[in-house]
């Protein structure tokens, strides 16, 4: 029986060895947000670089149906508020994010409210991606420093499917939604 040389498997070692090390470092960017990867409408400008990434928030959206402004006699479903955790790429949960006001707080207390500047469509039967201006954080911590924070990656959170009529008004709906949230300095 013959058996291979080291002349042969040392080549083999080092291909072997190219294509993990490879593999591994194409895995790991995949895991990173891609800032062009979004309309651009809502890019954050140049110059602020990603500070910090929160991987599928998990929440719910809360719709009221009421009157519809400006349109006497309709109805339809308003935002009212969100309510969801947000988590590390290991699953661990790191903030929160709820509202109103809209606000984004860091499990060491310190938290960002802000203005939305731009959305963009993401698909059918998701909310659209989000650009926020944020305010002066709160506290000092994670959030300290923050002067964007885009919403991508999502999925659901619209409003419901159910009728919104005059007889259902103040009745209350929770729709469940996921995002990324890209926080930017």
């Amino acid at each position: 029986m013959k058996t291979l040389s080291a002349s042969i498997l040392a080549p083999i070692g080092i291909i072997t060895s190219a294509v993990l090390l490879t593999a591994c470092g194409s895995m790991d960017k995949s895991q990173h947000f891609n800032p062009m990867s979004v309309p651009e409408s809502v890019r954050v400008p140049a110059g602020n670089k990603v500070a910090w990434e929160t991987t599928t928030a998990r929440g719910q959206i809360t719709y009221e149906c009421r009157d519809k402004a400006n349109a006497p006699g309709q109805t339809e479903w308003v935002f009212v508020g969100p309510q969801a955790d947000l988590m590390d790429r290991s699953g661990k949960k790191v903030g929160t994010y709820y509202g109103p006001p809209a606000t984004w707080e860091a499990l060491d207390g310190s938290k960002v409210t802000a203005t939305q500047l731009a959305v963009a469509p993401s698909g059918d039967g998701n909310l659209p991606y989000q650009l926020v201006k944020a305010n002066p954080a709160m506290g000092s911590g994670a959030m300290t420093g923050v002067t964007y924070i885009q919403r991508v990656a999502l999925k659901g959170g619209v409003a419901p499917a159910a009728a919104c009529m005059a007889g259902n008004k103040g009745q209350r709906q929770i729709v469940n939604y996921q995002a990324d949230y890209i926080f930017w300095k």
